[in-house]
């Protein structure tokens, strides 16, 4: 499985797999390895669900020393105020995941809110063919299932181009897989996806 590392400076932590780096959020690597530089020592960090942006969150904090506050937008105001004001004097990194920053988040303190006003915010974006491609490796690999390069390049082109769409496939087709006790096969992938009746690829994939 082509997995790639982190680029931080720090490995990641035993309990943590690697978060998978690819041209869609390299911007957003390059944000975090760059944190001593922050104009304050906080970000907020969205993306879209199954994105792996609380897995980001707890390695970068895990590393720095820093703080992380996942679903941002359902803890007490008052301890985020209180965590912002804290991670500007001990200069250690505050992170916030939310599903939408201001003023998609409603914040009811006018402290907090004006902190925030102050705050980078970063997304992850949805995945490229390349990182669809790792993903798909690493949620097989996940599930005790081999993922063999022909099947990859099948399924790239025809899932979901989303995080939420490539869990959906794969869920699909581990299921199918496990039901009918057969390998990971281009024949399997295009049943499981629905397309054994409209694909012209061939079956001999």
């Amino acid at each position: 499985m082509s997995q790639i590392a982190l680029p931080l400076d720090w490995p990641a932590g035993d309990s943590e797999q690697d978060y998978l780096v690819s041209d869609a959020n390299r911007p957003l690597i390059r944000h975090f390895e760059h944190w001593s530089l922050w104009p304050v020592m906080a970000t907020m960090l969205t993306g879209p669900r199954k994105s792996g942006r609380s897995l980001l969150g707890r390695i970068f904090t895990a590393k720095t020393g820093g703080e992380l506050i996942d679903n941002a937008e359902l803890a007490d105001e008052e301890a985020i105020f209180h965590a912002w004001n804290r991670a500007q004097s001990n200069r250690k990194p505050l992170i916030l995941i939310v599903d939408a920053p201001p003023p998609g988040w409603s914040v009811k303190l006018p402290d907090l809110r004006s902190r925030l006003a102050a705050t980078p915010v970063v997304r992850i974006e949805e995945p490229d063919d390349a990182l669809v491609g790792q993903l798909i490796e690493k949620l097989c690999h996940a599930r005790g299932l081999a993922a063999p390069p022909e099947l990859v390049r099948y399924l790239v082109p025809r899932i979901e181009r989303s995080y939420f769409g490539v869990h959906r496939a794969i869920d699909a087709l581990d299921e199918l897989a496990y039901a009918q006790r057969q390998r990971l096969t281009v024949p399997l992938a295009r049943k499981a996806l629905g397309l054994d009746r409209t694909d012209p690829e061939e079956s001999d994939q």
